[in-house]
């Protein structure tokens, strides 16, 4: 096992961009710090962006504490939270354009919220009622929405690595210049056959995609040092001449700044980017799981106050006064509040037709199809 890389943290950007690749790859780019003060000026930072990256930070925390309580009542069925990681899914949200096309894996429905899918939308797929736009067919967490090329996540692991590299490279064969992918993966995903196939056809089309791995340093109950003998996720993508970084993923400045970063490279021609956004899973995997049997929960307790996303970004907020006192506490209960109307109204919706099983199996139906249609 190779010994643990000493970490540059607080590398802003005049320190962290004049470097090699190999040395992004090892350090940690950071532009605010744990007690909320900035790492040298942010010049690009004004009021409406940084609250704009709060509040839909904020939004996925107020509703993935709905959702998991929902779960515990047993009014949905299933359901994996990003507590803790809301900097990483909106700092990452905020970088893309409405053109680009957004390939998720568990924990990044912020990302479609943050880009315009509806939280009744949302909200559907996870009852799967007749409203659910995939019919009820999908288990919760799997949401997706054509309007804002969000596609639907696949619970196989990595899978959707080479569908985002694919997105990508159908984008350059069509002269699609301006446009991106954001394919997004997990650090146990990096371990799949798949993040090293897409990854290489990447580097090799060089296609206008941005890879980012979120590692939260857990795939399910595995931890990183047993996941990879890499000192970095990052380091991997040296291998198939895809450049890295690594970013502090509890920033969200530093995440939505390298992640424009690499999304003009590619709208500009430049090829792929691979980014590991270093966080930490402060809850459960998902409502299935229980992580105390596993790993020691004095570490999570640190990462949950005095590492946690929104604390830092609420500090700034304050100390510069875009966000008055208190302020937050009633955004957070006016969110709760249209979330529990959403729900209210979700509840209401019954579930989709049975004869919706025969849709989308065929362009149209087969004599087999319809014959079975009619027996319903």
């Amino acid at each position: 096992m190779v010994a643990p890389v000493q970490m540059t943290t607080g590398a802003g950007p005049e320190v962290y961009f004049d470097g090699d690749d190999e040395s992004r790859a090892r350090g940690l780019y950071q532009l605010l710090r744990e007690d909320g003060s900035l790492v040298g000026d942010v010049a690009w930072l004004d009021r409406a962006l940084a609250r704009r990256l709060y509040d839909g930070m904020l939004t996925i925390r107020v509703t993935d504490a709905r959702m998991m309580a929902l779960q515990r009542q047993g009014r949905i069925g299933f359901y994996g939270e990003a507590m803790g990681q809301e900097a990483a899914v909106v700092g990452s949200a905020a970088a893309s354009l409405p053109d680009d096309w957004i390939i998720p894996a568990l924990r990044e429905a912020g990302v479609g919220l943050f880009r315009g899918m509806t939280l009744d939308s949302y909200l559907a797929q996870i009852f799967g009622n007749a409203a659910d736009p995939t019919k009820g067919r999908q288990m919760p967490c799997h949401p997706c929405d054509r309007a804002t090329n969000y596609v639907v996540m696949s619970s196989c692991v990595s899978t959707q690595i080479p569908h985002a590299v694919g997105v990508a490279m159908g984008m350059k064969i069509l002269g699609h210049g301006g446009r991106c992918a954001f394919g997004y993966m997990g650090d146990g995903g990096t371990s799949e056959g798949d993040f090293h196939v897409a990854i290489n056809f990447a580097g090799v089309t060089r296609a206008p995609v941005v890879l980012i791995c979120q590692n939260n340093q857990w795939a399910i109950s595995t931890p990183g040092k047993v996941q990879t003998a890499a000192d970095t996720i990052a380091l991997k993508a040296l291998g198939y001449g895809v450049p890295p970084m690594r970013v502090d993923g509890n920033d969200v400045l530093a995440v939505y700044d390298a992640t424009s970063r690499a999304a003009a490279r590619a709208r500009g021609g430049d090829g792929p980017t691979f980014m590991e956004l270093l966080t930490y899973r402060v809850s459960a995997h998902s409502s299935s799981d229980d992580p105390s049997r596993y790993r020691d929960e004095s570490v999570t307790e640190v990462w949950k106050s005095r590492k946690d996303p929104l604390r830092r970004m609420r500090t700034l907020l304050e100390q510069r006064g875009w966000l008055a006192p208190g302020e937050s506490e009633d955004l957070a209960a006016t969110i709760e509040a249209r979330v529990r109307a959403c729900i209210t109204a979700q509840e209401q919706v019954g579930p989709p037709p049975r004869a919706t099983l025969f849709d989308d199996v065929f362009e149209s139906k087969t004599w087999l199809l319809d014959e079975q249609a009619r027996s319903i």
